[in-house]
């Protein structure tokens, strides 16, 4: 099944240093970063409110613990934002194509 990967950081290019690692390693078909962002939340008893970059990968869901691994080792935050999100419905070719961008199936 398709996800998508989210994850968010205060510098673009950490994000984009993340990606083309992901990418190259065909752990990911592929990665948009967006923003900046306005992010508010709760850090150490206080809200927080930052300037960020949204960064979202597409990969099939067995490899989420990998890419998972890989972004908390290169990921600059403590505490970085990791979340999947399950795509119910894609479409037949592009479900394709990224199939055959990633590496094969695991376990």
């Amino acid at each position: 099944m398709v996800i998508q990967v989210l994850t968010t950081g205060d510098k673009r290019d950490a994000l984009e240093a993340i990606a083309k690692n992901l990418l190259e390693e065909k752990l990911i078909a592929c990665a948009q970063i967006v923003g900046p962002i306005k992010s508010m939340y709760w850090w150490k008893g206080e809200i927080a409110e930052d300037e960020e970059y949204l960064c979202i990968m597409k990969t099939k869901d067995e490899l989420f613990h990998l890419v998972e691994e890989k972004i908390r080792k290169l990921h600059p935050y403590e505490v970085p934002e990791i979340v999947a999100v399950r795509a119910d419905f894609v479409s037949k070719n592009y479900e394709s194509w990224l199939t055959n961008e990633v590496i094969g199936s695991i376990g």
